[in-house]
């Protein structure tokens, strides 16, 4: 294990209501505590980010889960929560991985978001791991490297499906289809039936599909991180 792993950019929505539809969203609670709780227990530092800093926009905030209930009475977390940082402020530099949770606000301010991007192609080209669940792989759809290729060219991803979009009943509310428009980018996409767990690995792309998929993305990342993965 390298002696010193630098800290986990966690990365979270500032986007606070879904489309046109007038009802709250923003990020998903369990897409970034269970894979906190991973980060923690490795024993790894790390920093959340939004968008737009501050206190960001919660959606499935779901208290009956006991590791969003550990992480809610944490006075830590949630100081760190209440202040994430402007990660267009971040230097890309400082960090060993950038892990980017879901939630449907994701949808709305990832794929456009210049730091977004600027933060994975650094960390990338850097040999840094870039990770996401559910619709956080929305950081992913216009994530470039230096010669313009997409990122998730050729690569294998995982990411809610445009199945699981259409029971969730949000197909004509979200502004594109994840799966769909990350093919388009050229992934290659690796779905699962709805809502079963399915983490993809991909070298230092670390994805996974849906809330279920939340721990295994970060155990995914820890192991890449100890053993120095490098491709």
């Amino acid at each position: 294990m390298p002696a010193a792993i630098k800290p986990i950019l966690c990365v979270v929505t500032s986007h606070p209501i879904r489309g046109d539809s007038g009802e709250p969203t923003g990020f998903a609670m369990v897409e970034l505590t269970h894979p906190l709780d991973v980060f923690e227990k490795a024993g790894i530092p790390v920093e959340i980010a939004s968008i737009r800093g501050g206190h960001p926009p919660i959606d499935f905030f779901d208290l009956s889960d006991p590791v969003n209930a550990r992480f809610w009475k944490d006075k830590t977390f949630r100081e760190m929560l209440a202040h994430s940082r402007v990660l267009g402020e971040l230097d890309p530099s400082g960090y060993s991985a950038v892990f980017f949770a879901g939630g449907h606000g994701t949808m709305w301010d990832f794929a456009d978001s210049e730091a977004v991007q600027n933060v994975i192609r650094k960390i990338w080209e850097a040999g840094g791991i870039v990770s996401a669940v559910c619709h956080g792989p929305a950081a992913l759809v216009n994530a470039t490297l230096s010669d313009g290729k997409h990122l998730v060219a050729g690569k294998r991803i995982a990411c809610f499906t445009d199945e699981e979009e259409a029971e969730v009943k949000y197909t004509h509310v979200v502004p594109y289809l994840l799966a769909t428009t990350l093919k388009q980018r050229g992934a290659l996409h690796q779905p699962a039936p709805n809502w079963s767990e399915n983490v993809v690995v991909d070298g230092r792309l670390v994805t996974g599909q849906n809330p279920a998929s939340a721990h295994g993305v970060g155990e995914a990342v820890v192991a890449r991180l100890k053993t120095g993965v490098s491709h």
